[in-house]
């Protein structure tokens, strides 16, 4: 099954978003098939809960983060995802460092639109500041759902193959 991670810092705001997003595109645009979908923080405090207003934001829209647990990015999680989607320019950066035999499998969420920038971080703000976020996050795996979906069935495929 095609496994995708996806990691902020935290993994309390923005990638369980993100990873709760996808889980719904999936669903909706790629429904065939099973799917492994999770996420991860480059310093997450195993165990967290995601963030009060992520959850609430989230709900909002139907979706239910209220599983969700923080978990530190390792190398198991690494090696088993297909593609590995990263909210900013340094945590694909630091995986790619750490883990250079893997780096031809992270991408940046918002390079996958063109555009190559760093998702902002809401944590400690607003609500409007997580509303925002999860705006953008949303657009953002819209446009780049197809291309997420692509990478992961490819790579599955090649792990499969050799």
């Amino acid at each position: 099954m095609p496994t995708v991670l996806f990691v902020c810092t935290a993994n309390v705001c923005r990638s369980p978003v993100a990873e709760a997003l996808f889980a719904d595109w999936v669903k909706r645009a790629a429904p065939e098939g099973e799917w492994q979908i999770g996420s991860a923080g480059t310093w997450a405090d195993t165990g967290l809960l995601a963030s009060t207003y992520s959850r609430e934001v989230l709900a909002e829209q139907g979706l239910d983060l209220g599983a969700h647990r923080a978990r530190r990015l390792d190398a198991e999680m690494v090696a088993a995802a297909d593609v590995i989607v990263c909210l900013a320019r340094a945590h694909a950066e630091a995986i790619k460092a750490e883990f250079p035999e893997h780096a031809g499998r992270v991408v940046l969420l918002s390079a996958l639109s063109g555009k190559g920038y760093d998702v902002p971080d809401p944590y400690g703000g607003p609500r409007q500041g997580y509303e925002a976020m999860a705006r953008e996050l949303r657009q953002l795996v819209e446009q780049g759902g197809a291309r997420i979906a692509g990478l992961a069935r490819r790579a599955e495929q090649d792990k499969q193959a050799g």
